[in-house]
């Protein structure tokens, strides 16, 4: 029969040897394959593996960043919104960090576990929607609050933690539930879940970061603190139509 020709440059040799024939006839090419409509194609091997190009995964992301930036400035002007009541001691920066640390803690739990119901873009822009209308009221409501807790209470030090608490706390939480949340919406399998976890918390602490020197650098000396408040909670407006967004895109 006719003998087969060589596919690789090992049966090239030998059938040189065998023939005597210097040139290799080219033999016939394999037909490409079809591209596969199924979602296993190289395509969608990558969008599988590289999955903060979603659409989707870009609206986490932000809504991460974004949720981290606004802690953090939120924090910072606690210290200026309570200063000239209760003073910069460290007693008041000791009771505005308590109440974060805690109000975070709270909205980590939360957060958790309302990503067991149905998690879901729209949910994650309604939180950002909820944070930013108990945020804006602060702009019109820190005054008269800070002047009822200074007379209401003597102590400094118990009235800077009351009044941390009384305005600062509620949207905290609801900020805090961000990260877990977002973990959820991206996390598809099990041994996903710690790299996702990484890059989300990675991301949220950048945006915290920027948040920090953005509002000690620059918010305070540009603006009334009124202002950066009012712009935190557009901030979060706009997050929450990112998420909304995102939510349609998937």
């Amino acid at each position: 029969g006719e003998r087969a020709l060589p596919q690789t440059p090992w049966d090239a040799l030998k059938y040189q040897k065998l023939t005597g024939h210097h040139t290799v006839p080219r033999p016939t090419p394999w037909p490409r394959p079809a591209r596969p409509t199924d979602g296993t194609g190289p395509r969608a091997r990558l969008r599988s593996h590289l999955p903060m190009f979603h659409a989707r995964a870009i609206a986490v992301h932000a809504a991460a960043f974004g949720g981290g930036f606004v802690i953090m400035s939120l924090e910072l002007l606690g210290g200026r919104v309570l200063a000239p009541w209760f003073g910069g001691s460290i007693h008041v920066w000791g009771s505005i960090i308590t109440v974060f640390m805690v109000a975070l803690s709270v909205g980590y739990l939360l957060g958790g576990r309302l990503s067991l119901r149905n998690p879901s873009l729209d949910r994650l822009g309604a939180a950002f929607l909820c944070a930013a209308i108990v945020l804006y009221p602060l702009v019109y409501a820190a005054d008269p609050a800070m002047a009822w807790l200074f007379d209401a209470i003597e102590d400094p030090r118990y009235g800077s933690l009351a009044a941390s608490l009384v305005l600062f706390a509620l949207p905290t939480v609801l900020l805090g539930m961000i990260s877990p949340y977002a973990v959820r919406l991206l996390v598809r399998t099990a041994p996903e879940s710690g790299r996702v976890a990484g890059t989300l918390y990675f991301v949220s602490t950048l945006g915290s970061a920027v948040g920090t020197l953005g509002t000690s650098f620059y918010f305070v000396l540009w603006f009334e603190v009124d202002t950066i408040l009012a712009g935190l909670a557009a901030a979060l407006v706009a997050l929450a139509a990112v998420a909304f967004a995102g939510e349609r895109a998937k």
